[in-house]
């Protein structure tokens, strides 16, 4: 049997979590005795907080302390969304839909797992994944494909058989590179910004399973 699978971002596809997570990082960077700005913010998309520890605040940072800065980020983080996360438009509908017509569904997010049981217990949504990935999971974040690919392979599905959502440029080199099919939505990044993935959309009202199969052929 063929196994179509569905592997999801979090931040940015999912749940809007963008505008709580800037703030998170300027609460964190005036912690730390300097500034984040909007910009920081635009440039750091897709990464993982130890690469932007490193280029935003200090690249001779200890493995020792990147792992406590990067713990009280998310501690922030959590703080300020406590159960406010919204989700996007389309997610639910696709995500039912897709589940009725049988393909897998995993969620590979570049964030700790505490940031995840909390998004996906807000919306009520852990039921639709067989698998999830964070950070914690990986030794390379986005645009290396290890996420996805362990994915996959925990879902027994095969790239070539595998459609990723995302809204970062990272993201969609991340799945392009794992030889996976990418729709991309303009959650947080503009169109022209996301060109290399298969598909780009405006919102997931706009992508049906008909979509996810018609990139699969």
């Amino acid at each position: 049997m063929v196994i179509k699978a569905l592997l999801w971002d979090m931040d940015g596809v999912i749940a809007n979590t963008a505008p709580f997570h800037f703030q998170s990082w300027q609460l964190f960077a005036r912690e730390y005795g300097c500034t984040f700005t909007e910009m920081d913010f635009k440039q750091s998309f897709g990464k993982r907080n130890p690469e932007i520890l490193i280029e935003k605040f200090d690249s001779d940072l200890s493995f020792e302390d990147i792992k406590r800065l990067a713990e009280r980020k998310e501690e922030i983080f959590r703080d300020l969304i406590g159960e406010k996360a919204e989700m996007f438009p389309g997610v639910l509908d696709l995500m039912q839909s897709a589940e009725e017509n049988g393909w897998k569904m995993a969620l590979v997010s570049s964030t700790p797992p505490e940031n995840i049981d909390l998004i996906l217990q807000t919306l009520d949504i852990r039921n639709f994944f067989n698998v999830v990935i964070s950070d914690g999971d990986v030794s390379q974040g986005k645009p290396d494909p290890e996420g996805f690919l362990l994915a996959a392979k925990k879902l027994d599905a095969i790239p070539p058989n595998c459609v990723v959502i995302e809204d970062a440029v990272a993201g969609v080199r991340a799945a392009k590179s794992g030889g996976m099919k990418c729709i991309a939505v303009t959650n947080t990044r503009s169109a022209d910004k996301l060109s290399e993935a298969d598909l780009v959309v405006d919102s997931l009202t706009n992508v049906a399973v008909e979509t996810l199969e018609g990139l699969l052929k």
